[in-house]
């Protein structure tokens, strides 16, 4: 497990790519000399997603050697022992960033055998930079974040994920519960971004039919050190996996006061 030490170097390294992605994307949109698709017409890639995935893992690799390395783009493993591993990816929301729109974001965290440690989510659009420690709460550069305070959904906002352009099996569902509820749902487009945003109180909670740890892990970090309950099925509050495989069941987090509402609507 990463010892104190450890932990505050890879909070500042994460910190430091943070606004490095931030000044060197801001509000740049791609070339179609920049453009590539991967598994679909809708899964793009650029330049860009590969240039700052190289920096990332150039930077974390000369100070932490024996760490694993997992990105979007370049593809890496868990390490077999269990040990630190970092998740990157280089634009979160890469949609978003093709065609000039604001959400998508730069996410980055590290785990280990007792879970998510450290974590960042840089928003280049905006310029905003998330950041939390395990056991050290979560911040907006220098303001300490709190999930919202609502003790109900009536008249909120819940944010939702696609799969890629696909809808979630189960999602017309739940939005219909919240729609009953008066409760608004908005897609941003960035996982990351999206989790972020509820650690910072922008939104009751967020729901995803499913979620991998290059998109999810720092923006759960985040909400999570904000207060947020984090959910993997209904039925428990979960503290949520170092191996985030849970999440394939599907994933919530949510402001403490409509956490059990939010199962409620999960489950039925």
């Amino acid at each position: 497990m990463l010892d104190e030490r450890e932990l505050g170097r890879a909070s500042e390294l994460a910190i430091g790519l943070g606004r490095w992605v931030i000044g060197e994307v801001g509000r740049r949109r791609p070339t179609m000399a920049d453009l590539a698709t991967k598994a679909h017409a809708a899964d793009w890639v650029t330049s860009v997603d590969v240039s700052v995935e190289r920096r990332a893992r150039e930077v974390l690799a000369e100070e932490f050697p024996d760490h694993a390395l997992v990105g979007e783009e370049m593809g890496g493993s868990d390490p077999p022992d269990g040990g630190p591993r970092w998740y990157i990816d280089p634009i979160d929301g890469t949609t978003n960033f093709v065609h000039g729109m604001p959400g998508y974001s730069f996410s980055l965290a590290v785990a280990d055998e007792a879970g998510l440690a450290a974590g960042v989510v840089a928003v280049p659009f905006t310029g905003e930079l998330f950041s939390a420690v395990r056991g050290r709460g979560a911040w907006l550069d220098e303001q300490r974040l709190e999930c919202s305070p609502a003790k109900t959904l009536v008249g909120g906002i819940v944010l939702v994920e696609l799969a890629g352009y696909r809808i979630w099996p189960g999602l017309p569902e739940v939005m219909a519960r919240l729609e009953e509820r008066s409760c608004v749902t908005r897609v941003l487009g960035s996982s990351a971004y999206t989790l972020a945003s509820v650690g910072a109180g922008r939104a009751a909670a967020a729901y995803f039919g499913g979620c991998q740890p290059i998109d999810c892990a720092a923006g759960v970090l985040v909400a999570k050190e904000a207060g947020g309950r984090v959910i993997t099925g209904p039925g428990a509050h979960l503290a949520f996996p170092a191996d985030m495989s849970a999440s394939r069941a599907g994933l919530a987090v949510a402001a403490p006061g409509v956490a059990e509402e939010i199962l409620r609507i999960w489950g039925g």
